[in-house]
């Protein structure tokens, strides 16, 4: 992640973008996960047919690099690690919904959306 992110940070300061307010590298965040989600507009496509379609993972492929890219212009700008932020999240997002709360294990009328929505409501009343 540390060569990823000082090329990140060699292109912003290259192009004289290291100045950026956060703000607005949040807003092409957004923007560019619009256009990520516009290529499912529409449909309810599984990871296979997804996968199958060349053309849309393509434009998947560009979409989702323009969301990561502008995510870590905002982590080296703001000097975050981003190896740690995302191992940080993923232990809380592990404890929060664990994985024997978050399968069927023997119970075939287990909704895990619904448990995710039970266990999302109940931690942000906290």
């Amino acid at each position: 992640m540390k060569k990823l992110e000082s090329e990140v940070l060699e292109y912003l300061k290259e192009r004289q973008w290291d100045n950026m307010r956060p703000s607005d590298i949040a807003k092409s965040i957004c923007i560019e996960a619009a256009e990520l989600l516009e290529l499912f507009q529409w449909s309810s496509l599984s990871i296979e047919e997804t996968k199958a379609d060349e053309k849309l993972m393509a434009e998947l492929k560009k979409e989702l690099a323009d969301v990561i890219i502008y995510s870590l212009d905002m982590a080296v700008l703001l000097g975050l690690d981003t190896r740690a932020i995302v191992l940080d999240k993923l232990n809380y997002v592990k404890e929060k919904y664990p994985v024997d709360k978050m399968t069927k294990q023997d119970n075939p009328e287990f909704d895990a959306g619904a448990e995710y929505v039970r266990i999302r409501d109940e931690y942000r009343k906290k």
